[in-house]
């Protein structure tokens, strides 16, 4: 495959333009990654595995949720050369149609009533294709952005794709609601769940409209021009980037593991354990996501103007101070508590999460820039996403407070704390344009459209 230089490719491009076709790209993505994990704490479990009981058959659903992660830096590993060698812009096509097709798929497996264990099978293949896919599209998605944008707007523009997670979940559970709201249990068993993974299938066509008419960027296209492209992006980043991706894998794990602790298991445990509506736990979780996501371009600016290592920083001591009381509120089933425990816990991480978009591209050199940074980002997935589920609910199944959780999710933010330090400061200022550490390259000053 050969880099397009057709002049439509060279137009300069609108940074709103990019902005919206990223942060869409990645709504789309990871709607249909969140729909399953919002199966997985509703439905799967009695569904495809009746015979266990309702802890092991939830511990299972969550396993299957689990093996996404596990996929995505495999994603990486696939589609992250494919960026380094070939563009920014392929990526983002192929990512989203596999994703597309794998979310639309599961939607139509039978249960296990109808074939047996086949149907638990076929979910974790169908699962495991679909994180491939995300673990391709979240280096594409911020590489269009932050290679295009100036550098002292970096990290705003670059924080729009963080944007598409939480709107991405807002559409996923608000379908989940209205079906859960208008349907009966029984149907919503029988075919209700099952409506939101169909309707991937018409988003994924939308969202690749729009991807067609995005450019490459500015940086890939003067690699490209002089032929500067990595050979082996992958075999150059295990050999010499790999402390760096140790490094920003652990500090985004505590993120990972927040979010899913609030938007996965806090959804199993709260209707499982505490009796709480499905309806009202939904709601209190999506009203909390919702301000998440109008405050990302602010917390994604505040990286700018301070640092996209110091957010970070302050991310993982506001998560250990908020744990404890996170499992509190949540434990009253009160819903104006146990909104505003979401909402503290989801403040912490997007303190973090807002700026990543421009940090880990700005760690890594352009000629690796997407195997390294995607690869980061998802392998921190699987030591925070994957896992939280199923430690949460294996450590909650007591009659009192699980404030095993809340322990194991301190520890998870203090290993991320101690990457974070580890890591440099990348933020472009006025003495340092390029904001540069001679022991990472980060982007180079001028290579951005400004």
């Amino acid at each position: 495959m050969q880099y397009d230089r057709s002049p439509q490719h060279d137009r300069p491009p609108s940074m709103a333009r990019l902005a919206a076709a990223s942060l869409a790209g990645t709504a789309i993505e990871f709607y249909d990654f969140f729909v399953y994990g919002t199966a997985a704490a509703l439905v799967l479990g009695p569904l495809f595995f009746p015979t266990f009981s309702p802890l092991a058959g939830t511990l299972a659903a969550f396993g299957t949720f689990g093996v996404g992660f596990v996929s995505r830096p495999l994603g990486s590993m696939l589609f992250g050369p494919l960026g380094d060698r070939h563009g920014r812009r392929p990526v983002l096509i192929a990512s989203l149609m596999l994703t597309g097709l794998a979310t639309v798929a599961v939607g139509f497996v039978p249960t296990y009533d109808s074939i047996g264990i086949a149907a638990p099978v076929l979910l974790l293949v169908l699962r495991f294709l679909q994180g491939l896919g995300l673990g391709g599209e979240w280096g594409g998605a911020v590489l269009l952005t932050a290679e295009h944008a100036p550098a002292a707007r970096r990290g705003l523009w670059s924080g729009f794709p963080q944007v598409g997670p939480s709107v991405g979940f807002l559409l996923a559970n608000g379908t989940m609601l209205t079906l859960s709201a208008t349907l009966s249990d029984g149907e919503f068993r029988s075919w209700g769940w099952r409506v939101p993974f169909w309707g991937a299938g018409l988003l994924a066509g939308a969202g690749l409209l729009l991807r067609a008419q995005v450019t490459e960027s500015p940086r890939f296209r003067e690699l490209a021009e002089r032929g500067e492209q990595a050979a082996a992006p992958l075999a150059e980043v295990v050999r010499g980037h790999w402390r760096l991706v140790l490094l920003t894998a652990g500090g985004l794990a505590v993120g990972y593991a927040v979010f899913y602790a609030v938007t996965t298991w806090s959804l199993a445990y709260g209707t499982e354990r505490l009796g709480v509506a499905r309806t009202t736990l939904l709601g209190c979780i999506m009203a909390a996501v919702a301000v998440l996501g109008a405050l990302t371009p602010l917390a994604a600016h505040l990286g700018d103007r301070f640092g996209r290592r110091p957010m970070c920083l302050v991310g993982c001591v506001a998560i250990v101070v908020w744990m404890f009381p996170l499992v509190a509120l949540l434990r009253t089933g009160e819903p104006p508590l146990m909104f505003l425990g979401f909402l503290g816990a989801l403040l912490a991480f997007i303190s973090m999460f807002a700026v990543t978009s421009a940090y880990l591209p700005e760690l890594f050199e352009a000629r690796v820039r997407c195997t390294g940074a995607a690869l980061g980002y998802n392998l921190a997935g699987v030591l925070g996403g994957a896992l939280t589920p199923i430690v949460a609910t294996a450590v909650s199944h007591g009659d009192g407070p699980p404030w095993g959780v809340a322990a194991y999710l301190i520890a998870v933010a203090l290993l991320s704390l101690g990457c974070f330090a580890l890591l440099p400061e990348t933020r472009p200022t006025a003495d340092r344009p390029d904001g540069g550490r001679p022991a990472v390259r980060p982007l180079e000053a001028g290579e951005a459209a400004v």
